[in-house]
């Protein structure tokens, strides 16, 4: 059996304005397993984005618990919050958020540099990563406004992992791409996973959902239903119709 690496209980986000309350997550449990590449999807204003910013610390839940290990983070002040980021995440967003006054070496080597200050070693690893990106050493002093747009978000990429993440959260992270592009990075991200890499990815496309091997599907701040799939392969009919069947019947 899998090990959990992430527990969320009775978990609830409330955000108030004014004298109106809205309850974007509503007492929802889930655990998240060691290796397993977890989709979440849902309709426009499920909860898909704030379940992600929760379950990885980057915000507070109003009620509920959070689990990584043993160790409860959901009481956790911001400080806390982003050491412990820093210690076991890796996060991938729609927009790449790299540095556009430093080169792609050095926008990785930043943030590997939060957590060891052997800047040798980080810029080896970041190397070793890049390359298997696609990624050569022509574009290490590239500045970001040079390279393409899926070119930006490898280079995020690899910036998400650089210290080794225990889970990587991503965000819709194709969003902004283009077809070609939007392969390129899903395939790096498979890449990862069947290398053991622990995923969780906020998606509402399906090509981006079939990389999973687990599927949420998010409704009023409540799972209402999962599915789980053999290991993505690319070439197997039958799981995407199998994926397919599902969406349908979630109404998506």
């Amino acid at each position: 059996m899998a090990t959990t690496v992430l527990k969320a209980t009775d978990l609830c986000k409330t955000f108030s304005n004014e004298s109106v309350q809205q309850h974007v997550l509503k007492n929802l449990n889930l655990e998240i397993r060691k290796g397993d590449f977890t989709v979440i999807m849902g309709d426009s204003g499920a909860g898909k984005s704030t379940l992600l910013y929760s379950l990885s610390g980057m915000d507070h839940p109003s009620l509920g618990s959070i689990l990584y290990g043993d160790e409860e983070i959901s009481g956790y002040n911001n400080d806390k919050l982003a050491i412990f980021r820093r210690k076991h995440c890796g996060f991938i967003f729609q927009q790449n958020y790299l540095n556009d006054t430093m080169s792609v070496l050095d926008n990785i080597i930043v943030s590997g540099l939060l957590k060891t200050k052997n800047r040798k070693e980080i810029s080896e690893r970041a190397k070793v990563l890049l390359g298997q990106v696609g990624l050569d050493e022509k574009c290490y002093n590239k500045f970001p406004n040079q390279l393409s747009g899926g070119e930006k978000q490898r280079v995020a990429l690899v910036r998400s992992v650089i210290n080794d993440p225990e889970i990587l959260f991503a965000d819709e992270p194709t969003g902004a791409l283009n077809s070609q592009n939007t392969a390129a990075v899903l395939d790096v991200l498979s890449e990862m996973n069947s290398k053991g890499q622990s995923i969780v990815m906020v998606t509402h496309t399906i090509a981006a959902a079939e990389r999973g091997n687990r599927i949420l599907y998010l409704r009023d701040g409540v799972i209402c239903d999962e599915i789980t799939l053999s290991p993505y392969n690319g070439e197997d009919k039958e799981r995407h119709r199998e994926l397919r069947a599902f969406l349908s019947d979630m109404g998506w």
